[in-house]
């Protein structure tokens, strides 16, 4: 039970209280900005702004510039998704299925338009990630290439797999932001990734967060596509 416990937890031995205390904090309002998003509450990108900004403090802090800037990106597609969602409000009837109306977020399903742009995301991003991980030598040689040595036989399983995840994270956001259903399927793949990642790289406390994460996206997918359903038959009733 003690090896398990100091497995889990043994890293925040070193951490100062104000570190764990915003770990727990962020991971508290992203989760509640995942029931949010459920909920198709606007109030999803206020509350998640808290958690990506503290991340990208807290990331900053332990040198994870690549995590950084994905959360740094995260807090862009916020303010532009709160903006988006908005002003795409309509009438519609509520979650107990009544007849009284009630603003609720226009949602969609991904056209052919949205491919390029996916396509560019995902090109953009895996490049930019690996430059990063070029140049982490550099990095953590305080921006020094002073007998700094680089290479792609430098990478590790972790750096791929961190590149396909920001991919796919980053695609996630974008279709969230921009109303679209399918983003479910690639949050539940990539969060579902994440638990042995943030496991393996010692944050507990977010590796669990993913966790719940994976299980609330698989809920939301399925409430996202019956309230589509509700809106498809009122515009057509």
């Amino acid at each position: 039970m003690t090896e398990t416990f100091n497995w889990l937890f043994g890293q925040y031995a070193d951490y100062s209280m104000l570190f764990i205390g915003l770990e727990l904090i962020a991971v508290i309002f992203g989760v509640a900005s995942v029931l949010l998003a459920r909920k198709l509450s606007v109030l999803v990108f206020p509350v998640g702004l808290v958690s990506t900004a503290i991340f990208v403090y807290l990331l900053w802090k332990w040198q994870l510039f690549g995590d950084m800037f994905i959360n740094a990106y995260y807090t862009a597609m916020g303010l532009y998704g709160w903006f988006n969602w908005s002003k795409n409000k309509h009438k519609g009837q509520d979650s107990s299925n009544e007849t009284s109306l009630q603003d609720e977020i226009s949602i969609e399903h991904i056209s052919a338009n949205d491919i390029p742009v996916m396509a560019l995301l995902s090109i953009a991003t895996v490049g930019f990630v690996a430059l990063v991980y070029y140049f982490r030598p550099v990095i953590n040689n305080n921006f020094s290439f002073d007998g700094v040595v680089l290479g792609l036989h430098l990478f590790t399983w972790v750096d791929y797999t961190d590149m396909l995840t920001t991919a796919l994270f980053l695609i996630a956001m974008w279709l969230m932001a921009s109303r679209k259903i399918e983003h479910w399927l690639l949050w539940i793949v990539a969060d579902a990734i994440s638990v042995p990642l943030y496991f393996y790289k010692g944050f507990t406390f977010t590796a669990l967060q993913y966790v719940v994460f994976t299980l609330i996206a698989i809920w939301a997918y399925y409430e996202w596509q019956r309230r589509y359903r509700i809106q498809f038959n009122a515009a057509y009733a």
